[in-house]
């Protein structure tokens, strides 16, 4: 693909077309809309467009020419060919005499079938084209202090290996700069691929040159120079050829009036030896005698190779002696006006295509390596189009093969997966769904066992027979994903050096150990601390543990048993409720499924594993197992009053119930702490996913912000926030809950959106930032005892979480808080959204039956139904009650916090 900033006239002067255009054609002017716009086009346009034959002989202006010459307008004539709306016949009989008449008939031919779209950039300006070098470098160079508002990149689309060496006011395009490469104020470099050390100095154009130059250009001295490596086509002769020439040279002033290489030719020729006969035939006119005819640059040789130096030497002709001079004499050469017609467009595009893609395998290690947040995925979507995909993907392999990072590695195969769906095109199903495929299996297993680069290597092998069709490679996308979800699981795991178990006294065979819950309500801050964000990016979110209707609606109960076997019991809302499901385990093999969150009792299973109650595997039975260390089994109930799917948090709180009743009950103590980060693991091992947040909010009591940093391994740290006296009952009178009737899967919208992260969408990495301020701003305004700020600060966050997962505001919920808008400050779905219950917080205290009202006359709502919550200042208990769990007269004891 070509780009290129074009004015009206970047062909010469206007035709005879292009006097329509009036003042605006001959004159560009600054003011008013660009009239002129980036032209881009592909090799087979670009190839049309530049095609001799559409200029009679001519793609340029020059001293002589076999053929008559005509300067095309690029709106006039060749836009105009390809505009809707323009017949042939209006094109042609536009042109003027016969011969423009006959080079629009060849451009209508060439062009008219190539699709044509425009677009005007506000507040833009152009600068218009001219033949000098001075000029086209200073556009490339502007500085923020210049008089033009035009800015430019200093580096763009190129790997530096020390930016800190290119100074203001350069400008590096499209290149691969290894090592020490200084870069003075005022010149560019294009489309280079320069190995250090090397040192560029101002006033300097290079453009075309690859590595294999760098070695030549070591020491020379570049000031005000042009250098370009060219690829040319002779007949069926495809070779290499570098020009230089001055920064301040004129190309058609005749030679008396003229600079070559910025000094009077009568100088070059004193300097280097070189004779006015060398360059022009003895019978051209000495007016015609000029830069663009001279015979300077070495194309071939007859014993030699040729190559940088051949044309390098005429920068310092003395170190080079006698012996280049006569080279370049025994060399045949070309004038620029004799080479022009010989370039090889198309391999120069295809030459500046692969450099961008190398110098993008260098950005796909130094954007992964780097933890930066900069996304490949529109790397990956050119790369598909060009047929560089591979290259993409094996640089992938190797970022992840030898990270050394389990996070790094993830989210490498994250972006294979990315390449992969990009190659489907669309088309081959659904990227969410099973990731099962036996043929995958082995690979994942050394993932899981640890071994990172033998399970790259092996998934890249798998890989090669799943790239035939759109249906394979999404089904290929998929393992990846799969893939990348179990090193994510090993990053997160990390966080369990945090779990500290203390010893504590064995209750007594059949005592009841027995924790109760709040639920927890995120004010602001949600998905900043999910994996990998959390640890990516850091994560800030503010909690709070509510009770709902007065009660604590989670918790567990745990027993010693007589029988080595493990019974898992879920009880219906409350500890006295009836048995809703039982499970019985009596072999390890009836725990092998703890790892699917959907098997019965799969939470419970992997709380005894993660607990360390249970090893497994294990060659010891799970009988012998707890005989030998407890004398006998365990007995576990689990309830919750919340429904499925509320978003208050349920299933990471259950869990922190659960580990800290094991843990009791097994003899042990963990700190509130230690727990948070034991469920952060045991939600990884379930393969749940998920944060840290509701944790945090259920087992921390009151009003607090949690916080991890951008790093492994993940850590949690809770501040509680202080606020005004009085004000927690103040939240009280103003804070409900309203159920919407919708239950919500927060597995669905994680899967989208820890995808949206890896790939690093602007629109992802600016929401999570503005999650964390915004969880920043919410803790201030609590501390501020401030309301109205309370409930912008909830606003905000219902549109980071719309945000963060499009789709997650029902149309239903929609309506609801359209309905209760005028009556709160505040109003945000928990959790993740998509259903759930609603948190208001109401302009006015105690508006239960106010709110109930107006919903119940708003239409298309559905069954909802609304309840008081507040502020659980006491946090969760643990409780060693007597054999009747019914008996809640023994003193508790409180968890360490």
């Amino acid at each position: 693909m070509g780009v290129g900033l074009a004015p009206p006239e970047a062909f010469g002067v206007p035709s005879a077309g292009s006097q329509q255009g009036g003042k605006g054609a001959g004159c560009p002017t600054r003011a008013g809309p660009l009239p002129c716009h980036p032209w881009a086009c592909g090799p087979s346009l670009s190839s049309s467009v530049w095609a001799p034959r559409l200029v009679c002989g001519s793609a340029a202006p020059t001293c002589s020419s076999p053929c008559p010459r005509h300067q095309l307008s690029l709106f006039f004539d060749i836009v105009l060919c390809m505009a809707g709306g323009m017949t042939k016949e209006d094109f042609v009989k536009g042109g003027g005499d016969a011969s423009v008449r006959s080079a629009r008939s060849v451009l209508w031919t060439a062009l008219r079938a190539f699709p044509l779209s425009m677009a005007c950039i506000p507040n833009a300006s152009y600068d218009y084209m001219t033949t000098s070098a001075s000029d086209h470098i200073r556009s490339l160079t502007l500085l923020p202090g210049s008089a033009s508002h035009l800015r430019f990149c200093k580096t763009a689309h190129s790997h530096v290996d020390q930016p800190c060496l290119l100074e203001d006011g350069s400008s590096v395009t499209n290149c691969l700069l290894e090592g020490a490469v200084r870069l003075a104020a005022g010149s560019v470099i294009q489309h280079c691929h320069l190995q250090g050390p090397l040192e560029i100095g101002p006033g300097c154009l290079l453009s075309g040159l690859t590595t294999g130059s760098s070695l030549a250009l070591q020491g020379c001295p570049l000031r005000d120079i042009v250098l370009q490596g060219h690829h040319i086509q002779l007949r069926d002769l495809l070779c290499r050829v570098f020009t230089l020439t001055g920064r301040l040279d004129d190309w058609q002033s005749p030679a008396e009036e003229a600079t070559y290489l910025n000094m009077p030719w009568a100088e070059f020729f004193h300097r280097t030896g070189i004779r006015e006969g060398d360059l022009w035939d003895a019978e051209t006119p000495r007016r015609s005698r000029c830069l663009l005819s001279a015979r300077l640059f070495p194309v071939l040789h007859a014993c030699e190779a040729l190559g940088l130096e051949d044309v390098l030497w005429l920068l310092d002709p003395v170190a080079a002696a006698g012996e280049r001079l006569a080279r370049w004499r025994a060399a045949w050469r070309m004038s620029w006006q004799e080479l022009l017609p010989c370039l090889d467009k198309a391999a120069e595009l295809a030459a500046r295509r692969a450099l961008f893609f190398l110098q993008g395998q260098h950005k796909v290690r130094r954007v992964l390596l780097g933890c930066q947040d900069s996304s490949l995925l529109p790397l990956a979507r050119s790369a598909v189009h060009e047929g560089y995909h591979e290259a993409v993907l094996g640089m992938l392999d190797e970022v992840a093969s030898t990270a050394g990072d389990a996070g790094i590695a993830a989210r490498a195969l994250a972006c294979i997966a990315d390449v992969l769906g990009c190659m489907a095109r669309g088309e081959g199903g659904l990227r969410s769904g099973p990731a099962a495929n036996r043929e995958w299996a082995s690979a994942f297993r050394r993932l899981e066992s640890g071994d990172i680069a033998g399970g790259v290597w092996e998934l890249a092998a798998e890989r090669q027979k799943w790239m035939s069709s759109a249906a394979l490679l999404v089904r290929a996308a998929r393992h990846y994903e799969g893939a990348e979800q179990i090193l994510l699981r090993q990053a997160v795991m990390s966080s369990c050096q945090f779990v500290t178990v203390g010893q504590a006294e064995l209750p007594p065979l059949g005592h009841w150990v027995q924790v109760a819950c709040p639920a927890r309500l995120d004010l602001s801050g949600g998905w900043s601390d999910t994996p990998p964000i959390t640890y990516e990016h850091g994560g800030a979110v503010v909690d709070v543990a509510v009770l709902v209707d007065g009660c604590r609606p989670i918790g567990a109960r745990v027993r010693r048993i007589g029988e080595p076997e493990l019974r898992l019991v879920s009880l219906g809302g409350t500890p006295q409720s009836e048995v809703a499901v039982e499970l019985v385990c009596r072999e390890l093999e009836h725990l092998r499924d703890y790892c699917q969150p959907h098997a019965p009792g799969a939470l419970l299973k992997a709380a005894f594993i993660c607990t360390q109650i249970v090893q497994f595997p294990s060659q010891k039975p799970l009988r012998a197992q707890l005989m030998e260390s407890f004398g006998g089994g365990f007995e576990v109930h689990t309830w919750s009053k919340l429904p499925h799917g509320s978003g208050l948090g349920t299933s990471s709180i259950l869990a922190g119930a659960v580990m800290a009743s094991l843990y009791r009950a097994a003899g042990k103590a963990a700190s509130t702490e230690s727990l948070i980060h034991a469920v952060l693991h045991l939600e990884q091992r379930l393969t749940t996913g998920g944060g840290w947040q509701d944790q945090v909010g259920g087992l921390v009591p009151g009003i607090k912000i949690g916080r991890s940093k951008a790093q492994l391994p993940l850590r949690v740290e809770v501040e509680k926030i202080p606020v005004p006296n009085g004000f927690t009952q103040t939240l009280n009178n103003h804070l409900l809950l309203v159920y919407t009737g919708k239950t919500r899967l927060a597995r669905n919208l994680l899967q989208d959106v820890v995808r949206n992260w890896y790939a690093r969408l602007p629109s992802a990495v600016q929401n999570a930032d503005a999650l964390v301020s915004n969880a920043e701003e919410c803790a201030q305004a609590l501390r501020q005892g401030n309301l109205p700020l309370i409930g912008k600060c909830l606003d905000r966050y219902w549109q980071q979480k719309k945000c963060m997962a499009p789709g997650c505001e029902p149309l239903a919920v929609g309506r609801m808080m359209e309905a209760l808008r005028p009556y709160v400050y505040g109003q945000c779905l928990a959790g993740a959204g998509g259903g759930g219950f609603l948190y208001v917080l109401t302009k006015g205290p105690r508006q239960k039956e106010a709110l109930h009202q107006i919903l119940a006359k708003t239409e298309g709502l559905g069954n909802f139904s609304i309840h008081s919550i507040e502020v659980d200042t006491g946090g969760f208990a643990v409780e060693v009650m007597g054999c009747d769990p019914k008996d809640g007269a023994h003193p508790r004891e409180d968890v360490a916090v």
